[in-house]
């Protein structure tokens, strides 16, 4: 995935939010935008080199490619739809939830919030003057910040979710499909392979940057995933393709 994308998905994904802390919240989301990033490259290219191996014409390789694009990126939105749903659904019963315990007991959960301050380091009385001008500018909000750790700009957003893990695989899909366009007939799996091993490297050690772990270890480990994937798919799509032929 070039950066330039990691860090767009790094904003994209921040906003729609999920519960705890953000920006340990944005870098899981950004590992799980980079993963369908790698999705998208190894298994469309898996796909085509299956088809290719089987000694398939260039039209019907990129039917394929194109079909696990399209299949791939509604899969993604779907998925992510409903996950992220799911998510909001949570959020709203939550704060639903919180609503009635404030309006039935409004001391009580004074005092939670109280506690909740005393256990980030603050004295008794300090903790209690904070929850109390907490609750005075925003009662709800306070809570749903400091209890339930949802913040109310950054609740989930399912469609947004959705066409951004669509777009994602997609965009990344699409390199595989340029690599065959590109490449001569009597090199056509090597290309498709090298390029997308090429790119699968890079975004290897991006997220390994991202997250600071190795770069070399993050990058050999999904360019080995990937090589692997693509020299099975080629071996059945050969022996399928000897044997239907």
């Amino acid at each position: 995935m070039c950066p330039s994308a990691v860090v767009y998905e790094y904003e994209t994904c921040h906003s729609y939010g999920a519960r705890g802390n953000a920006p340990k919240r944005a870098n899981r989301l950004v590992a799980c935008r980079r993963a369908r990033s790698d999705d998208a490259i190894v298994s469309t290219a898996s796909l085509m080199i299956g088809v290719a191996a089987s000694s398939a014409p260039k039209g019907t390789i990129l039917i394929a490619g194109v079909a696990g694009l399209v299949a791939g990126s509604m899969s993604m939105a779907v998925g992510e739809y409903v996950s992220v749903s799911s998510q909001r659904d949570a959020e709203r019963a939550d704060v639903e939830r919180e609503k009635r315990e404030l309006t039935g007991q409004p001391q009580a959960e004074l005092q939670e919030l109280t506690r909740i301050y005393v256990k980030r380091g603050l004295d008794d009385d300090l903790a209690m003057k904070v929850a109390e001008q907490l609750s005075a500018h925003d009662r709800l909000g306070a809570h749903m910040l400091d209890e339930l750790r949802i913040d109310q700009t950054s609740l989930s957003r399912p469609m947004q979710a959705a066409w951004i893990s669509a777009a994602s695989f997609a965009s990344f899909a699409l390199v595989p499909i340029v690599a065959v366009l590109i490449a001569p007939a009597a090199l056509r799996i090597l290309v498709v392979a090298a390029i997308s091993l090429v790119c699968l490297a890079v975004l290897g050690a991006f997220g390994g940057y991202l997250g600071g772990a190795p770069l070399g270890r993050a990058s050999l480990r999904v360019t080995l995933g990937g090589a692997l994937a693509m020299a099975v798919t080629a071996v059945i799509g050969k022996i399928l393709g000897v044997s239907v032929g």
